[in-house]
């Protein structure tokens, strides 16, 4: 279908238009049949026409057709670099496709950050062009700054089932003119409207009546954060308090509606308390410093599949079958001069010990060559004799030997490396999910490793560990999943074999039993890797509202799994169909062997760039310090401004904490589904954590016994968009506390 007719391109303008004003001299990447010039095509694993006639925008007779596998992208490089521009347009035309966008720098070694273009728009159909901007001043999603390099790439990257769409008009702006705009206006706590705003817009035309009777205006305050500076948020307090009713906020020419219903009961109790673990606020690899500092992060871990390789003597690491079984350098350097900056930012750390025979022995090698297997089932697009370990009908290709690509590796290493370290770790775990290493790491470990493997593997190593580091806590085995916490990758034949006796109580008890045989205990955490197993991959409304929920798998007794858990749970435990994470485990470990800690060193959102991926980050710790884990790290590295980061900002950013210790949530008529509160003292000051999960209703909230007087808020979501919003209130009353639709509100008593 070509779309030539003069109404649809007078639509292709008006869609641009509506968003920006653009002027200046532009750099043109595509217009017309080809790259414009300085441009190549730097591509991989897509199939690609510069020159598809069959539909295109506007005038211009061609446009880009692209058919990216999974993980494969468009990618466009140009050395003259477009450092000081203002922004990207383009058109785009698919069904809704799962694409990042991405602004890199090969010049500086530069990536920003992913942008998915369904932050900018949720509507790309197949048969009509979307236009789009990037504004680097304030990108989608997170309205974040692009930042300062010498910016030379763009990548257009699919997910991971692929994408498929046209694209056409890319142009590099070379300035955007922003029109002034009123964002959104949100009721929130007692008495305040929250309205957020682009541009140079008239504050003095907010207007706020309730039940059709006007409100005057107290007093404003406008905020700006420093990470999202193109955005603004003023908080209106009112004259009076904010109550059931029709609210109606005028501001300028736009109108915002609430529905704002009657108070949901509750009461807090200080006096009834549990220690929050401080180390539930963890993550996997944090960037740097600021990133800690700001975020709170309060323990950092060293991780993962690659880890499984790393060798210490020379910084180098294998991704295993993550991508195509290569050896490299290690990211972040070593893991000692890691550790260093880490305790210098504040944070301790949870370093991961090798466990297996063999680690890389250099930075080039890898598995499987093209040369030597020649029938695999895909190439690294970037080193193409690198293939991936698979025959075209996913089978496993015959490993080669290990000491083409590794070197050996044993406790006696481990411990000379462990005893050298300049800097020491808090916590240790004994490798990485190594019940799968036959798949992860088949190239090394192809024998599937069984119960007793595994168990010897994490006394030999945790042996080592004590010796090397006296006093250091040991965390495993680090499992990587539900159906891996009851039986091995060799199946359940090898649970028939240990009595039938699922894999994590018998593991636990058989410590137990070295304890009692050496006088040593080995096993200071019950370490387990927790993902979600609900399908929330279509991220439409239905998927958002299972997200949001299924935290209940966290703690909830009566929660039957949404998924394959809660029908075919394959385990010989009690209410198998009911996950109940932390109180199973936590009955497992007092059953088993008492006194071990539960560790959950990775876990995730399943949308870390959705705000409902932020909200359920935000209901989960606070559900992992009410309910009492110990350590929890999240996988991998939350964007510091995106909706997983500004949950972790949201309990502990920038040095103000939810606290040390939890309150008592008396709650009339729960609703987990859709709304959550949690209470913690921090010093002696009442601190509050509430989420709406409810998309475009606002709640609110009477809750006893939470003291009147000055708070500090802050808060994310909502209509006000990703950012760092906060201020300080005067709670004037418990009795009516107003938290807007899809937001997290943390208040701290001042």
């Amino acid at each position: 279908m070509r779309l030539r007719s003069n109404y649809l391109k007078l639509c292709a303008f008006v869609l641009v238009t509506a968003i920006s004003k653009v002027a200046g001299a532009d750099l043109d990447v595509y217009i017309d049949a080809g790259l414009s010039s300085g441009w190549e095509n730097w591509s991989w694993s897509s199939t690609i026409d510069f020159a598809a006639t069959d539909l295109y925008s506007g005038s211009s007779g061609s446009s880009i057709t692209v058919t990216s596998d999974a993980w494969a992208a468009l990618s466009l490089y140009n050395s003259a670099t477009f450092k000081g521009f203002a922004g990207i347009k383009f058109d785009i035309a698919g069904d809704q496709p799962d694409i990042n966008i991405q602004i890199i720098s090969e010049a500086d070694s530069v990536t920003g950050p992913q942008i998915p273009l369904s932050s900018i728009s949720k509507s790309v159909t197949s048969d009509a062009f979307t236009s789009v901007l990037i504004d680097f001043k304030s990108l989608p999603g997170t309205g974040t700054p692009l930042g300062d390099a010498n910016w030379d790439r763009i990548t257009i990257a699919a997910g991971g089932t692929g994408a498929s769409y046209h694209i056409d008009n890319i142009v590099v702006l070379e300035e955007i003119i922003v029109t002034p705009e009123f964002l959104s206006a949100e009721p929130l706590a007692n008495n305040i409207i929250a309205v957020t705003t682009k541009g140079n817009v008239d504050l003095s035309t907010v207007k706020v009546a309730l039940n059709r009777v006007p409100i005057a205006v107290a007093s404003r305050t406008t905020y700006v954060p420093a990470d999202t500076p193109a955005l603004s948020i003023t908080y209106y307090t009112l004259t009076r308090n904010l109550a059931p009713g029709n609210l109606t906020i005028m501001a300028g020419n736009s109108s915002f509606s609430h529905a704002v219903p009657n108070a949901l009961s509750g009461s807090v109790v200080q006096a009834i308390s549990t220690p929050i673990n401080p180390h539930i606020y963890g993550v996997n690899f944090p960037t740097n410093a600021d990133y800690i500092k700001h975020l709170g992060v309060t323990i950092s871990r060293w991780g993962g599949n690659a880890v499984t390789a790393y060798n210490p003597f020379g910084g180098f690491t294998n991704a295993g079958n993550d991508w195509y079984f290569e050896n490299r350098n290690s990211d972040g350097g070593s893991a000692d001069d890691w550790m260093g900056w880490v305790h210098g930012a504040g944070s301790d750390t949870l370093l991961t010990i090798p466990a297996l025979d063999w680690v890389s022995k250099d930075n080039t090698s890898y598995s499987y060559p093209k040369t030597v297997y020649p029938d695999q089932a895909a190439y690294d697009p970037y080193k193409p004799d690198a293939g991936n370990g698979l025959f075209p009908n996913g089978s496993f290709v015959s490993p080669p030997d290990p000491s083409t690509v590794y070197t050996p590796w044993n406790t006696s290493l481990a411990k000379t490396w462990l005893k050298g370290l300049k800097n020491k770790p808090t916590i240790v775990t004994i490798d990485n999910e190594i019940e799968i290493a036959s798949g992860t790491h088949q190239d090394m470990h192809p024998i599937d490793v069984d119960y007793d493997e595994e168990l010897d593997r994490v006394v030999r190593f945790a042996t080592a560990a004590k010796e090397a580091l006296p006093g250091i806590k040991v965390a495993a085995p680090s499992s990587c999943s539900w159906w891996f916490y009851w039986t091995s990758r060799v199946g359940w034949d090898d649970t028939a074999a240990h009595n039938n006796t699922d894999f994590l109580p018998w593991f636990l008890a058989q410590m137990h039993q070295v304890e009692r045989r050496t006088g040593q205990r080995l096993l200071d955490y019950l370490d387990i890797h927790y993902y979600y197993q609900p399908d929330t991959s279509k991220n439409d409304d239905t998927a958002k509202a299972l997200r949001l929920r299924m935290t209940r798998s966290l703690w909830d007794k009566t929660y039957v799994d949404e998924s394959w858990v809660g029908t075919d749970p394959q385990n010989h435990q009690w209410d198998p169909d009911t996950v109940q994470l932390i109180p199973r485990f936590k009955t497992l470990i007092n059953l088993n062997y008492p006194g071990t800690k539960l560790s959950i060193s990775e876990w995730a959102s399943t949308a870390d760039n959705d705000i409902t991926g932020g909200l359920l980050t935000a209901d989960s710790l606070g559900i992992f310090g009410k309910y009492g884990v110990d350590a929890a790290t999240y996988w991998a590295t939350p964007g510091e401004q995106a909706p997983v980061g500004l949950a972790y900002w949201l309990f502990r950013g920038y040095g103000t904490y939810f606290g040390s210790k939890t309150a008592l949530v008396n709650l009339v008529n729960p609703d987990p589904n859709t709304w959550s509160v949690y209470a913690g003292s921090d010093g002696n000051k009442l601190t509050l954590v509430i989420i709406n999960k409810k998309p475009n209703q606002a709640l609110s909230f009477r809750l006893s016994n939470v003291p009147t007087g000055k708070y500090f808020i802050r808060h994310f979501g909502g209509a006000a968009g990703v950012a760092k919003w906060q201020t300080t209130t005067t709670l004037t009353t418990n009795q009516f506390i107003v938290v807007p639709g899809y937001t997290a509100v943390f208040l701290k008593q001042q």
